[in-house]
C-alpha cells in the first residue's frame, strides 16, 4: 500500500494498519468519476475493502452514470472515505476502475458490502440489491488504489 500523509508535519504519521482499521468503518465512500463533458461526478456510494489485495469494491445499477463514466474513463477514478465528526480522519486516493458483470464474482462482493451495512442478508435492501446481482442488473466497480492519503486530527498533538 502507498500511503501518503495528506497533512505533512502533523506530529505523528497515519499508519499502514491504522488505513486498514478506518476503512472498516461503516462511513459512505464519495466516489468521483469524469463525465462526457470532463467534470467530476461525486456520488456517495457503499464500499467494501479487501485488505489482502487493497481494493475497494462497490455495487451499483448496471445503467448507472457512474458505469458509463469509468467505462470511458477507467483510469480517472478518485475517491474519500472521511468522518466529520472531530477529531476529524479519512482516506482518499486515486485509482483505476474495472466493471464486473460476472454474477457469480459479484455476488460474493454484494455479500461483504449488505453485511458490512445493515448487518444481516434477511434485509430487504440486501435481498433486492442481491436479487439484482444475480440477475445481472447490478455490477461491482472494482477500484485498484494507485496510493492512499490519510488524514487524522488525533495525532495533531
Amino acid at each position: 500500500m502507498k500511503l501518503i500523509q495528506a497533512i505533512p508535519g502533523m506530529p505523528s504519521k497515519v499508519t499502514e494498519p491504522e488505513v486498514q482499521k478506518f476503512l472498516e468503518n461503516k462511513l459512505n465512500m464519495q466516489l468521483a468519476t469524469i463525465d462526457p463533458q470532463g467534470y467530476p461526478v461525486i456520488q456517495p456510494v457503499w464500499f467494501y475493502h479487501d485488505s489482502n489485495s487493497g481494493k475497494l469494491y462497490t455495487g451499483t445499477e448496471k445503467r448507472a452514470r457512474k458505469v458509463e463514466n469509468i467505462r470511458a474513463n477507467p483510469d480517472r477514478i478518485y475517491f474519500s472515505i472521511d468522518d466529520d465528526n472531530f477529531p476529524y480522519k479519512g482516506v482518499k486516493g486515486r485509482g483505476e476502475a474495472r466493471i464486473s458483470e460476472d454474477a457469480q464474482e459479484n455476488l460474493a462482493v454484494m455479500e461483504k458490502i449488505n453485511l458490512k451495512y445493515l448487518g444481516t442478508l434477511d434485509h430487504p435492501l440486501a435481498k433486492r440489491l442481491m436479487d439484482n446481482a444475480k440477475n445481472g442488473t447490478e455490477v461491482v466497480i472494482e477500484i485498484s488504489p494507485k496510493f492512499f492519503s490519510a488524514w487524522d486530527f488525533a495525532k495533531s498533538g
